[in-house]
């Protein structure tokens, strides 16, 4: 009879969406691009469909997409924010039970969270360069006042402080995680008069900026100045030279992130409930001893 059930007929009678919506910053970034993909997966295996939200990293963008929840187009809300809250994101997801924060955080938030270890991933990728011989560690850091950036900075000085180093503060430095920061950035540290031996950025994409401005300057890596990084995105080990990073388990992140929304809607997660997803130093060809 090729009979299909109405689906909205049977959403408007179960007082369901049978969606969930997930918000990113920005859908081009790859550590986004993966989570979303594993999202996608993980919803489809419990019989919902997600409604993809990129934002551009505005916030009255996302609190127009947690307004969804009010109308009911969608039964819950993954949210990856990437700057710093005004108040105002608190409010609206305070106003709208159904939020799970992925990977930055909103403080205030009545919203369960699920976070990576950034402190342990910086401090692990911070105490491979130093036991490599570095001393001169540059760090490109991601916004300050951001989940990630704050932690990232913690795990790094504190392997620092524990080889008896301290951080020069003109090695520092805090910008968006977009290749042409980690370029310009480059640039600025190796006009230095000392400039550093290693560097650490927050990002793979800021590492991306990183070796393409090396290339211009003709600085070889590692072989003149070591490079690790933050993220693991796809193809990472087909740079040249192959990129030592801290892996974020983006697959982790996603079938994870769907499980706690859909037990924060069963009311089985309580808005309090906070969890970590493992990391790990992947080692590949980036970084090397410093150059006598």
């Amino acid at each position: 009879m090729k009979y299909r059930p109405n689906a909205l007929a049977r959403r408007l009678t179960n007082g369901s969406s049978e969606a969930l919506g997930l918000v990113v910053s920005d859908i081009t970034y790859p550590l986004f691009a993966s989570i979303a993909s594993a999202c996608e997966e993980e919803a489809t295996r419990h019989g919902y469909s997600l409604v993809m939200f990129n934002s551009r990293n505005i916030i009255e963008n996302e609190i127009a997409f947690i307004s969804r929840l009010e109308d009911r187009q969608v039964d819950g809300i993954l949210l990856l924010t990437n700057h710093r809250d005004d108040g105002r994101l608190m409010k609206k997801i305070n106003q709208n039970r159904g939020v799970v924060l992925l990977d930055e955080d909103v403080p205030g938030a009545l919203a369960p969270r699920l976070f990576a270890d950034s402190e342990g991933g910086a401090y692990l990728a911070t105490r491979h360069l130093i036991e490599k011989g570095h001393q001169k560690i540059a760090v490109i850091g991601g916004p300050r006042g951001l989940l990630s950036t704050e932690e990232r900075i913690k795990g790094f000085e504190r392997a620092m402080r524990e080889a008896g180093f301290q951080s020069q503060q003109d090695y520092l430095s805090f910008h968006e995680y977009s290749d042409n920061e980690g370029f310009r950035s480059f640039e600025r540290l190796m006009a230095l008069q000392s400039p550093p031996t290693a560097i650490f950025t927050f990002a793979d994409t800021q590492a991306l900026g990183v070796l393409r401005a090396a290339r211009t300057l003709k600085i070889g890596i590692p072989k003149d100045v070591s490079l690790v990084s933050f993220d693991d995105i796809a193809n990472a080990d087909l740079l040249e030279p192959a990129l030592t990073t801290v892996r974020q388990p983006a697959g982790a992140f996603g079938r994870r992130g769907v499980n706690i929304l859909l037990d924060f809607i069963a009311d089985k997660t309580p808005a309090t409930y906070r969890e970590r997803v493992a990391v790990e130093l992947v080692v590949r060809n980036s970084v090397g001893p410093p150059k006598r």
